[in-house]
């Protein structure tokens, strides 16, 4: 990756002498490997890790995180793109942690990923591995693509929502989770 990061500021005509350039490629090389594309090696059940047993009275009773601060990368112009998930789900036999929340935000931030596909990735992995019978999840977040290119919308958040089961079909439901957000549906 290094020796490629190396040929690109090579092919856009930058000094590799530069006291600034020289040791680029490798930095770049880690940062992608260690914050930017580490989502690879983890799957969703490593970052929900450990349950626990739901409590026996909380059939039908949403667990909303807000405000879980995350970063990925668009795989259309490898540009970043920053912000804020709210993931919600309904206890099927099983919970998590809080902080497993964001660990499996950030399994598939840490991809190159659409925002709209993070969110379903979310979403139906709250479903499949702890068997939620209603999971969301909806992104805020600020597109590099869409605010530095093209059309230069500076002040734009792009938001996307994803969800399964029975927050998918029950409109009461879902307009619960709206109002626990605090957002107007």
């Amino acid at each position: 990756m290094a020796s490629a990061v190396r040929d690109f500021l090579r092919a856009a005509g930058l000094p590799l002498t530069d006291a600034n350039l020289v040791d680029t490629p490798e930095r770049v090389a880690e940062a992608w490997v260690s914050e930017f594309l580490d989502g690879y090696a983890r799957t969703p059940e490593e970052a929900l890790g450990e349950s626990f047993p739901a409590p026996e009275d909380s059939s039908g009773e949403l667990v909303v995180v807000t405000d879980l601060r995350f970063h990925s990368m668009c795989p259309h112009h490898l540009l970043p793109y920053e912000g804020r998930a709210h993931v919600a789900y309904v206890p099927g036999k099983q919970v998590v942690g809080f902080g497993r929340l964001s660990a499996l935000v950030d399994c598939f931030a840490h991809r190159l990923i659409l925002q709209e596909d993070l969110a379903r990735q979310v979403a139906g992995s709250l479903a499949r591995v702890l068997g939620s019978p209603a999971s969301a999840c909806i992104i805020e977040a600020k597109q590099a693509c869409l605010r530095l290119r093209g059309d230069k919308q500076r002040d734009a958040v792009t938001h996307a929502e994803a969800y399964e089961g029975r927050l998918r079909k029950d409109g009461a439901l879902r307009r619960e989770l709206w109002t626990r957000l605090g957002m107007p549906r």
